[in-house]
């Protein structure tokens, strides 16, 4: 061994030098990004350690492409009804990978704006993978295989969520689908069986089905989607069956056999007895797992719950001083949106302000066709807490635009206090539901009466104009005890 090879050695065998941030963010998520770069623009020195995507999973796996896909998927549900518009084609067909192209262009051209934002405003972005080696300090191993040791005075933990996987018979050496990889198949499923009627199960679900696949849904509930009231799953049920989409409720898988894209068979328990489906493809569906495993979340002091999510606070403060947590990984609820106001926890604490993540107005949509979009109060809800409303709801066949569109399925609802005019809830099964939403939310937050919904001069025909029959008509039989709103939930309704 000559000179320069001995020096060379003995310089790699030295620990890393320890390399100094004010804020160190482990997770690229929307939100871990969107700090990153807000501080960074500031002045601050900011890293942001990432295993693989730029942005996180929103725009690379998650959100952003799978409405991507179900938006090619509702295009092709347009071909198969042209006789009802007046279009007749001589026959189409779909071709997935040009569908999967055209997400991936999207995703690319997100990356790009993304790779900018952190040149522009000086946040460092690191692709590799990190962990916790003592209190606010992380090792991180990069791609070619390169050591960095940071430390911040602030540290984010943002490492978001991923498809859990039952211990089920069969179930790996099936190497069943998840989200991530049904929304890269560039070939049709002859016959796709879907574990879960969650979100990501009914949206995929449909949208695969309206590229041409045989679509089973396998549900342990009684109902999909069961938590919701019962129009809204009745309405779900109806509309899968109309789309030909096939639904086992109360079933248990028991084993599964063979290996997705090639042929796969999934034995059920139903009502005791025991029934087996084949198919083509094998998508999991049936919940997420917290990215809490194997980052030394110990060695800084961070503790978890028993179900593997960060322990924190109202102010997203971990149990660790200077460590906060934000996204999935903390318990929040699993939206983009909601990271993204997790970071303007973040943010406004460590600035000396004392926000909570308590009493916060979550919207949110399921993106089927049409589209399940809610904020507030279900009907549910308000009955197990107490909480008498008076309830307005028209079909959407009262919204003209949705004559205009052939897309009448669904209905508007909407709970107000009983004692007041405050809207308490608001539900939309309507074509572009989350849309129509978005306007009875803004007036929550305002504390508008919904008189003034009521009352408003809406463009004509729009969606949004529905706003005004459904509150110009008559109040339904709701709640049966008369008590009013308590004060932790008007704060809850209006903030």
């Amino acid at each position: 061994m000559n000179r320069s090879e001995t020096l060379s050695s003995t310089h790699t065998s030295q620990a890393p030098a320890l390399e100094e941030y004010d804020l160190v963010i482990l997770g690229g998520g929307t939100g871990s990004t969107v700090a990153a770069w807000t501080f960074a623009s500031e002045g601050q020195r900011v890293a942001v350690i990432e295993r693989k995507y730029i942005g996180g999973s929103c725009p690379n796996i998650a959100c952003l492409p799978s409405k991507n896909i179900l938006h090619s998927a509702r295009v092709a549900s347009y071909f198969r009804r042209g006789k009802e518009f007046g279009l007749v084609a001589d026959g189409f067909h779909v071709d997935m990978s040009a569908v999967r192209a055209r997400k991936r262009a999207m995703v690319s051209g997100l990356n790009n704006i993304y790779l900018d934002n952190y040149k522009q405003t000086g946040a460092e972005f690191i692709l590799g993978s990190g962990r916790f080696v003592s209190p606010k300090t992380l090792e991180v191993t990069l791609l070619d295989g390169t050591i960095r040791r940071l430390r911040g005075a602030n540290v984010i933990v943002s490492t978001g969520t991923r498809a859990a996987l039952e211990s089920t018979p069969g179930m790996a050496e099936a190497q069943p689908l998840t989200h991530i990889e049904a929304l890269e198949l560039d070939q049709i499923p002859t016959h796709l069986i879907v574990i879960g009627g969650g979100y990501v199960g009914l949206e995929l679900s449909q949208g695969m089905r309206r590229f041409g696949s045989k679509v089973t849904v396998i549900d342990r509930n009684d109902r999909l989607l069961h938590r919701e009231d019962d129009d809204v799953t009745e309405a779900l049920a109806n509309l899968f069956r109309d789309e030909e989409i096939d639904t086992i409720l109360n079933a248990r898988v028991k084993r599964i056999s063979g290996q997705s894209g090639d042929s796969v068979t999934v034995a059920i328990e139903q009502d005791g007895k025991e029934k087996i489906l084949a198919g083509s493809h094998l998508l999991v569906a049936g919940g997420r797992r917290p990215n809490t495993e194997n980052i030394g979340l110990e060695l800084a002091g961070i503790q978890v719950t028993d179900r593997g999510y960060i322990k924190v606070n109202e102010r997203l403060e971990t149990t660790a001083p200077g460590v906060w947590a934000i996204g999935e990984a903390a318990g929040s609820p699993q939206f983009t949106h909601v990271s993204v106001d997790d970071f303007r926890v973040v943010r406004d604490n460590l600035t000396g302000g004392n926000h909570v993540t308590t009493s916060r107005l979550i919207p949110y949509t399921l993106f089927t066709d049409p589209e399940l979009a809610r904020v507030g109060l279900t009907e549910k809800e308000a009955k197990a807490q107490g909480i008498t409303y008076r309830l307005f709801k028209i079909p959407m066949e009262r919204v003209l635009r949705a004559r205009t569109l052939s897309e009448t399925r669904g209905f508007l609802k909407a709970l107000v206090e009983v004692n007041g005019d405050r809207i308490l809830g608001f539900t939309a099964l309507a074509v572009d539901g989350g849309e129509i939403m978005a306007s009875v939310q803004a007036a929550m937050i305002a504390g508008l009466p919904y008189t003034a919904l009521r009352d408003a001069i809406w463009a004509h025909p729009t969606l949004v104009e529905g706003l005004g029959p459904l509150f110009s008509s008559a109040p339904l039989p709701s709640a049966p005890v008369d008590v009013p709103v308590p004060d932790h939930l008007q704060h809850q309704i209006v903030e």
